[in-house]
């Protein structure tokens, strides 16, 4: 299996914009741009958001899947995902997740949140401090 998405860029480094393409079509041409990354209220994505999403989806899927192999099916899981930046650089992710799941206790929620943290494949790969939180409700 191979994923692709597609980048295009026009112009200088502050002035410019580009679009991201993704291989299923739900980023097509979406705006990107210096404004979009580093500004507050420009309308457009930045390769940091995307991160942040991907690695949201990722670990809710790793831990669905747990409580699967566990024969336990979530009601509901929702996680929100913060990349944590220092200049140019991008020093952590922090992974909240809370969820409806019966049959767990708390303890054993909090076990699989962490097994996630550290084993979901976009974890696998980045090279960053990640921290999470887990909330049974």
């Amino acid at each position: 299996m191979k994923r692709t998405a597609k980048a295009h860029w026009s112009g200088t480094l502050k002035d410019g914009k580009g679009e991201l393409t993704t291989q299923s079509g739900i980023l097509n041409n979406s705006n990107y741009s210096f404004k979009t990354r580093f500004e507050e209220g420009v309308s457009g994505t930045n390769p940091e958001e995307l991160l942040a999403a991907a690695h949201a989806g990722c670990f809710t899927m790793a831990v669905g899947a747990a409580l699967t192999q566990k024969g336990i099916t979530a009601i509901d899981l929702h996680t929100d995902a913060a990349v944590s930046m220092e200049g140019l650089k991008i020093t952590g992710v922090h992974l909240s997740i809370s969820g409806t799941v019966e049959g767990i206790s708390a303890e054993e929620f909090s076990a699989i949140t962490k097994d996630a943290e550290k084993n979901c494949l976009i974890s696998q790969v980045l090279s960053i401090p990640i921290t999470s939180e887990a909330k049974l409700g």
